[in-house]
C-alpha cells in the first residue's frame, strides 16, 4: 500500500515542502530511501524501526521504499523521522487510511519512540503556513519556539504513539495556546543596564547616538576602562524588535541549531561576542553545508569584537561586504546560501600592545614601531565602515565610589525610540529603517544639511582627508544627532558632534 505524509527540508533559513511517500510490497526484506538523503536521513531506518516496535506497531515486512519528493533537493537532518514512521504505519494498514498530506509532521525519533527536538522548527512552520498548512505535530520541546505563529494549530507530542493516536482521533492532543507578540515582549529582559556604568559620560552619549542611528562603533581605551560593559549595555537601549525582526532572528538561530530546546521567540536583540581566535568561516559562515556565521547570528542585534587587532586580518576583511550590504552570501561546493546580516558592529581595542599608550595611570612600555604595527592590523577600509570612533578613559576612583547612579537603559531607550520614530517616518517610502542604511541617493534627498553644517563638513573633509565613504558616514551620524535633538535639518552643532566621533583616525592612524 502507498501512503503520503508531509514534512519540510531546511535550506539555509527557508523551508522546502517535502512529500514523504512510503510503499510496502511483498518480497525479500529491503529498505531503501530515495530523494537525495544524507547520512542522517538514511540512518532513519534503524531509528524508525526501533521506535515502531517499542510503541506497539509492527515493523514492515517485505520491500519498503521511502521517497522524499522533490528528488533533486538534498534532504539533511533527522526531522523526517516522524513523517517516515507515520507513513509506514499507514502503508502497512495498522490504522485506518488517513489523509496526512496537509499536516506537517516533524521530529527526530529516539529508539524508544520519544520525539527529539530538531533544528529549524520555526523556519519549517513558517514555510508551511505560507503554503496553506495550518496543523503541525512536533516535539514538545520545539513547541515554544513557534508559539507566536498565528493561525496555526500546534500539537506538541512526546512520542510516536501520541502522534499516531492523534491522527486517528483515538486520543487527540491538545493544541498549544499561541501567544501574541505583545505577550512575548513582556517576557523580554535586559541583561545589562546602563545605570551600572560609572562615569564615561562621553562614551554613554556615543552609545546613545550609535543606537539611535544603527551605527557601527569602535572604542579605544586602556584595559579596565569599561569598554566591554558599555558594549553589553547596547542591546538594552536599542528599540524593541518588531515581530518581523524577531521572526528573522529566531529563524537564523534555529537553523543554526543554537536555540536551546524549550526556548520561545527571541525578543531580546542578540549580542554575539566571538573569541578573537575565531576563523573567517565562523564569522561570515561556512562549513560543508554553508551554515550561518556570527555576523548572521547577530542579525538585528550587536556583533561585539573585543580586542579587535587580535583577530586575523582575513577574518576582519571578510566582514566588510556583509556590513555594507546587510546580506552575507556563503558559497560552498554543495550549498549556496544567503543569510541576513544587518547588525551593528561594536569593536573595542587597546591603544597599544601593553594597553597604556597615552594613559595617565601607567607608563606605556611599547616602542613606536610596536604601536604602529599593532594599529596597522586594522585596515583603512574597515575603519571607514565604522561610523563612531571614541576614546574611553579610565574611570576616576571618586566616580567609581559615588552613590549617584546614571540613567537607566529604559530612559535612554525612550530617546532612542523617539529618534527611530522620526527616521521611520522619513524613510517610509525609501525601503530602509534607520540612518545607517542610507544610500547616497537617500542622503541627497533626505539628509537636509544647513549651510553652516555644509561648510563645517567641507572643512573637516579637507583637514582629515576623508574618503567618500567617510564623508557620507559623517552626514549619517550628524543626521542621527539631529534626530536626537529633534531638529528637522542638520545644524552646525550636530555636524560638529559627528566630526568629534572621527577624530581618532588622525590621533592613532594619522589618516
Amino acid at each position: 500500500m502507498l501512503a503520503r505524509t508531509c514534512c519540510f527540508a531546511l535550506q539555509g533559513v527557508e523551508g522546502i515542502q517535502v512529500t514523504v511517500e512510503a510503499y510496502v510490497s511483498g518480497g525479500q526484506p529491503v529498505f531503501s530511501i530515495v530523494g537525495l538523503p544524507d547520512a542522517a536521513v538514511r540512518e532513519s531506518r534503524d531509528r524508525v524501526f526501533a521506535a515502531l516496535k517499542n510503541n506497539g506497531f509492527a515493523v514492515p515486512a517485505g520491500r519498503v521504499t521511502v521517497s522524499l519528493s522533490p528528488a533533486d533537493v538534498r534532504k539533511e537532518g533527522a526531522a523526517f523521522d516522524l513523517s517516515i514512521a507515520v507513513a509506514l504505519v499507514i502503508a502497512t494498514r495498522q490504522v485506518r487510511p488517513l489523509d496526512a498530506e496537509k499536516i506537517l509532521l516533524m521530529g527526530e525519533l529516539a529508539l524508544d519512540g520519544r520525539l527529539v527536538p530538531v533544528r529549524g522548527a520555526l523556519s519549517m512552520v513558517l514555510s508551511a503556513h505560507e503554503r496553506g498548512i495550518r496543523e503541525v505535530i512536533m516535539p514538545a520541546e520545539n513547541a515554544p519556539e513557534v508559539q507566536a505563529v498565528q493561525e496555526m494549530l500546534v500539537y506538541p507530542a512526546h512520542t510516536l504513539y501520541e502522534a499516531v493516536m492523534h491522527l486517528t482521533g483515538a486520543a487527540p492532543l491538545l493544541a498549544q495556546q499561541q501567544k501574541s507578540y505583545e505577550e512575548c515582549l513582556q517576557e523580554r529582559s535586559v541583561s545589562c543596564d546602563m545605570s551600572s556604568i560609572r562615569g564615561q559620560s562621553g562614551a554613554r552619549r556615543a552609545l546613545e547616538v550609535a543606537a539611535a542611528g544603527g551605527h557601527n562603533m569602535l572604542m579605544v581605551g586602556v584595559p579596565g576602562s569599561g569598554k566591554t560593559m558599555l558594549a553589553r549595555c547596547l542591546p538594552g537601549i536599542l528599540p524593541r524588535m518588531t515581530m518581523e525582526e524577531a521572526f528573522e532572528t529566531t529563524r537564523i538561530h534555529s537553523a543554526a541549531g543554537i536555540l536551546p530546546p524549550g526556548t520561545g521567540l527571541l525578543t531580546e536583540r542578540p549580542f554575539r561576542t566571538p573569541h578573537h581566535s575565531a576563523s573567517m568561516p565562523s564569522l561570515v559562515g561556512g562549513g560543508t553545508n554553508a551554515i550561518p556565521g556570527e555576523i548572521s547570528l547577530a542579525h538585528n542585534g550587536v556583533l561585539f569584537l573585543d580586542e579587535l587587532p587580535e583577530y586575523s586580518r582575513a577574518a576582519l576583511e571578510a566582514l566588510r561586504q556583509p556590513l555594507e550590504d546587510g546580506i552575507c552570501t556563503v558559497s560552498r561546493v554543495r550549498a549556496h546560501m544567503q543569510y541576513q546580516s544587518r547588525c551593528m558592529l561594536v569593536a573595542s581595542m587597546n591603544p597599544c600592545p601593553c594597553g597604556y599608550y597615552g594613559s595617565a595611570v601607567r607608563q606605556c612600555t611599547c616602542g613606536s614601531h610596536e604601536i604602529r604595527r599593532y594599529l596597522d592590523r586594522i585596515s583603512g577600509p574597515l575603519l571607514d565602515r565604522i561610523d563612531l570612533h571614541i576614546e574611553v578613559d579610565a574611570v576616576p576612583v571618586e566616580e567609581i565610589t559615588a552613590e549617584k547612579r546614571g540613567e537607566t537603559s529604559d530612559a535612554v531607550r525612550r530617546r532612542v525610540e523617539a529618534a527611530r520614530v522620526r527616521q521611520r517616518a522619513r524613510f517610509a517610502h525609501a525601503g530602509i529603517t534607520c540612518n545607517a542604511q542610507m544610500t547616497n541617493a537617500h542622503i541627497e534627498e533626505l539628509a537636509c544639511l544647513s549651510d553652516a553644517a555644509k561648510a563645517l563638513l567641507v572643512r573637516a573633509a579637507e583637514k582629515y582627508a576623508l574618503s567618500m565613504r567617510g564623508y557620507t558616514r559623517l552626514i549619517k551620524v550628524a543626521r542621527t544627532v539631529a534626530d536626537l535633538r529633534n531638529d528637522d535639518d542638520i545644524s552646525a552643532p550636530a555636524m560638529a558632534e559627528a566630526i568629534q566621533y572621527r577624530m581618532l583616525d588622525a590621533k592613532y592612524w594619522n589618516r
